[in-house]
């Protein structure tokens, strides 16, 4: 018996040895262009894939891509991405069919005044505020967050930019308690809600996103606009709780960094999307998630008054994150796309990012993409 146990455990061994190879091979085996390309996260103009959306997808071979419904350089004046359900549903399959492997499609559906599928474009399901979510029961806030998923899946959407798990410390913040982004400011509470909105979202399918790491609720500033610091008004024990419970609860799906400044987790004043103390000893070491790790919008204010586009990217990655989020939001430039990609690229080739760094990222980002059935 005990040799035949011997003999299981070898076995065993020899399995975990292959299954972590395998693991190891998938990003390996990608060239460095594709496996970068597996990095990004791009937001693009058009209801319909056009010949420059289908060029872009053919040359940088983006591993997501986001929906919006307003385009922002152009005051709405140019077109985005959402002018009706069928709409939506004939471009996420168009962008399928042009993507040489299967894409996360990505949109911003936290409900409230962060809803990208309105009314008025004929889409049903209309979920509230995270603020009146979390005036009432996490179950309700799991079939009202269900309901919503759902929508998304049938059209063909497969991430969700939400939960936001910021707790509401600052009502008035301009970028969260203002506008309602905030469950409570209570840190039991956020945790409990969006548990229940990030299970209904897995349920049907679509992939959910904690935002805004560390935390973005007692911000007194706006990201979107410029340099913003916590450091006096940051709550630790309360603002960290959610992502702790959630992801001692086995959360691992994604979470979003802020572009905060926060000198009590990183004395060298750098935005947490670039810090290493923040994205990889505090996330990654001392909560322990081990899921994909997605960078705020790269073009706000907060990074591109300090840093260029180029040196705010490979300091991301330096510092841990898995996927690069570039909008086209705040300025509408497919060039910084390229400009990007081609930086991790070159960073890579001079030993500034080693490959195995590029790997580990897109393991995390490939384990995802099968997990949701993306991918065999």
């Amino acid at each position: 018996m005990r040799r035949l146990l011997l003999v299981f455990a070898g076995l065993l061994a020899v399995v975990a040895s292959l299954a972590a190879c395998s693991s190891s091979d998938d990003a390996g085996s990608l060239s460095l262009e594709d496996a970068v390309g597996q990095m990004l996260l791009i937001g693009f103009r058009g209801e319909t894939l056009d010949d420059e959306t289908a060029a872009m997808l053919q040359e940088i071979a983006p591993g997501a891509v986001i929906l919006f419904d307003y385009d922002g350089p152009s005051g709405g004046e140019q077109v985005r991405n959402v002018v009706s359900p069928e709409q939506v549903k004939a471009l996420t399959a168009a962008l399928q069919q042009a993507s040489e492997r299967p894409l996360l499609i990505a949109i911003d559906a936290e409900g409230g005044f962060v809803n990208r599928l309105k009314e008025e474009y004929g889409f049903e399901v209309q979920l509230p505020s995270h603020l009146t979510l979390g005036e009432g029961t996490p179950s309700q806030t799991a079939s009202l967050a269900g309901a919503s998923a759902r929508q998304l899946s049938e059209l063909g959407i497969n991430w969700n930019l939400a939960p936001v798990v910021d707790v509401n410390v600052f009502p008035e913040s301009p970028a969260i308690g203002y506008w309602e982004r905030s469950f409570s400011g209570d840190p039991d509470a956020v945790a409990d809600h969006a548990a229940a909105f990030a299970r209904a979202h897995h349920n049907e399918g679509v992939v959910s996103t904690l935002k805004h790491f560390p935390g973005h609720g007692s911000a007194v500033g706006d990201t979107h606009l410029g340099v913003t610091d916590v450091t006096d008004s940051f709550i630790r024990e309360d603002e960290l709780a959610p992502y702790r419970m959630l992801i001692d609860d086995g959360y691992d799906d994604v979470v979003m960094t802020a572009h905060v400044v926060n000198r009590h987790l990183d004395a060298s004043a750098r935005p947490a999307t670039l810090s290493r103390p923040i994205v990889t000893d505090l996330l990654r070491g001392e909560l322990g998630f081990d899921g994909v790790i997605l960078s705020d919008d790269m073009q706000m204010g907060a990074i591109l008054e300090e840093y260029s586009l180029e040196t705010a990217t490979i300091e991301a990655i330096k510092a841990g994150v898995d996927v690069i989020l570039i909008a086209n939001q705040n300025t509408y430039d497919i060039d910084h796309v390229h400009r990007i990609k081609a930086a991790i690229i070159a960073a890579v080739e001079r030993g500034e990012i080693s490959r195995q760094r590029i790997n580990e990222s897109v393991d995390r980002i490939l384990t995802l993409k099968r997990r949701y059935g993306l991918l065999d």
